[in-house]
């Protein structure tokens, strides 16, 4: 009989937030299967089906667009596109922030019976969200089309804004479903600070039009940097500049690693509050 001379040494193992990475990838296909299940779930019953993930920004497109360009007269070529390109990106953030903090909450049971790594729900919201992005994208283009909106080589870096905003996402995401777990109430919290953060963001309204005193403020909001990454390159046909790049760059990498490491620290203890 040989008996191994190995030692195991817990002071060896990775750091939490890389060991999570890790497992993660182990469990890829039960990420798969969670983002299929999301996706599958949402349609199943919806007479429109996927359509609805196209038509419903459309939609509020159009109601905002008829409200705001009346009531403010906001000067704004193609207002349209203007707004639908700032919404979809809110949708996705508050979509898939609210997804990963609601999933967590609600798997509590299945924490309880089986291993599974805790950061999964709220990758999987992630992922689920960057599919209804992509489809939303097709009604997009098309108004931009219509519109008058002149494509250009500046689209090419649009992909990369998505992933920024997709980090960013995730370590929001990962952040509230350290905080829920602790405080029942996070979720309707939540919403109030969500709708704050709203209209605080320049979706549906210009920068400029903003006091010179706000303006500065304005400045330490990350999803203003998201949202006009996004949409330079579409609305104007333009590449961002260096310094928006930088500071959302800065934005998506701290709010991730910050969200990785709280959530991380406390992961031990999800399955026994939930």
């Amino acid at each position: 009989m040989l008996i191994s001379d190995e030692v195991y040494d817990s002071a060896r193992r990775p750091h939490p937030l890389i060991d999570e990475f890790i497992t993660l990838v182990k469990y890829k296909e039960l990420l798969i299967q969670f983002i299929s299940r999301a996706i599958k779930t949402r349609y199943k019953r919806s007479i429109l089906g996927v359509v609805w993930t196209m038509l419903n920004p459309l939609l509020m497109m159009v109601v905002l667009t008829l409200v705001f360009s009346n009531l403010f007269r906001f000067n704004i070529p193609h207002y349209p596109v203007y707004i639908l390109s700032g919404l979809l990106v809110w949708n996705f953030f508050s979509a898939t922030t609210n997804g990963a903090m609601g999933d967590m909450i609600w798997s509590g049971n299945l924490l309880n019976r089986i291993y599974v790594p805790k950061s999964v729900f709220a990758v999987s919201a992630i992922g689920t969200g960057l599919v209804n992005l992509g489809l939303s994208m097709i009604p997009l283009l098309l108004i931009s089309l219509a519109v008058g909106v002149k494509f250009t080589p500046a689209l090419l870096v649009m992909p990369f804004a998505v992933v920024l905003l997709a980090l960013f996402a995730l370590g929001v995401g990962l952040l509230l479903e350290s905080a829920a777990v602790f405080f029942a109430d996070m979720m309707p919290v939540y919403e109030v600070i969500l709708t704050i953060w709203f209209y605080a963001t320049p979706i549906i309204y210009p920068i400029e039009i903003l006091p010179p005193a706000l303006i500065w403020l304005e400045r330490l909001n990350p999803l203003y940097y998201m949202v006009t990454l996004f949409r330079e390159p579409l609305f104007e046909g333009t590449v961002p500049t260096w310094d928006m790049w930088a500071v959302a760059t800065a934005f998506a990498v701290i709010t991730f690693l910050v969200g990785g490491l709280v959530f991380t620290s406390k992961s031990n203890e999800y399955a026994y509050r939930l």
